[in-house]
């Protein structure tokens, strides 16, 4: 299968990762569906996706006069008149309330030419979920998955297409910043491969190709430690969110929105808890590990989990702006 062959494209799960990319697939012009386990689900996930909605239109609208504001996962030119952008705003308005959400297998996967998987980091419900959708895909379908912990071999036979499936992990702000990790597996095919990467060009992104399988791919393996250490200093009473930031700004010229805890609200409170927990003594409160696990509980029970529902370490506006 060819990059011009592909037109329909499913997304299972819409959380931070899901609601973004769905959006984006959308923004590009593919036939876009959101398969959910419920319609509690789904009900959920329509907040997520207006809110990716605003983001994206929300950065378009500041690129007419501030340069700065570019986006290369929107545009790949970025010296546009007012009036080009426009042309932008339009199709973001246009297509992304077209995304489908469904909890029929039947209508997400039936005819879907490649699907991303982004439900939970839960092997038993990726397991659960590859064996069910594996009867209702076509023999072409090409499945990806975004994990950002789990490599894939793990679930290469629970597919039952081990050749059509690898990772392709994204980042968070994916408008802005535009990459995808694509990592193969030992069974996985030149032709999966090279589809992925197609599709990646095709959805505004830029893919890196990893040579072998590595935990963490190439962004956690840096990123994770970062956000270790930065909640480590507030976790142990060291210091608070807002100073650990600014001293990364102030010191490394980061601008507000790369800096940790920022970051940990964009990846969203659930999942950094999820892989902090899986760290050594993280089950025990005596441990720095465990101390962070319980800052991040606080956080996620108190409905706290991050920018894609207002508030996080920080509150947002209904653009993604901090409230000061």
């Amino acid at each position: 299968m060819d990059i011009k062959d592909v037109k329909r494209v499913t997304i299972a799960g819409c959380g931070t990762e899901g609601s973004q990319i769905a959006s984006m697939v959308a923004y590009k012009g593919f036939e876009t569906t959101v398969w959910l386990r419920s319609e509690g689900s789904i009900e959920r996930a329509r907040p997520r996706l207006a809110s990716v909605k605003k983001q994206i239109v929300g950065v378009l609208e500041a690129w007419k006069t501030d340069p700065s504001a570019y986006c290369r996962g929107l545009s790949d030119e970025r010296d546009l008149a007012p009036e080009q952008i426009d042309e932008f705003i339009a199709q973001a308005e246009e297509r992304l309330p077209k995304i489908n959400l469904t909890t029929s297998l039947e209508e997400a996967f039936g005819e879907a030419d490649v699907v991303i998987e982004c439900i939970n980091e839960d092997p038993a419900q990726k397991t659960d979920l590859y064996e069910k959708i594996a009867p209702v895909m076509p023999e072409h379908t090409v499945l990806l998955t975004d994990s950002s912990t789990f490599l894939p071999s793990t679930f290469a036979d629970a597919t039952g297409r081990p050749d059509r499936y690898l990772t392709l992990h994204f980042a968070n702000q994916i408008w802005r910043n535009n990459l995808t990790e694509l990592m193969r597996h030992d069974r996985t095919s030149d032709e999966s491969f090279a589809l992925a990467e197609q599709f990646s060009h095709a959805i505004g992104m830029i893919p890196l190709k990893l040579n072998k399988e590595q935990p963490g791919y190439i962004l956690n393996t840096l990123l994770i430690p970062w956000f270790r250490a930065a909640l480590q200093l507030v976790a142990t009473g060291v210091s608070d969110p807002a100073t650990v930031d600014l001293c990364w700004e102030l010191d490394t010229g980061a601008t507000k929105d790369q800096t940790p805890f920022r970051k940990l609200d964009k990846v969203g409170l659930p999942l950094a808890m999820h892989i902090m927990g899986m760290q050594p003594g993280a089950d025990d409160p005596a441990t720095v590990n465990g101390q962070i696990v319980a800052l991040l509980k606080g956080y996620v029970e108190a409905g706290k989990t991050g920018i894609a529902v207002g508030e996080g370490f920080y509150r947002y506006d209904e653009n993604g702006n901090v409230i000061e």
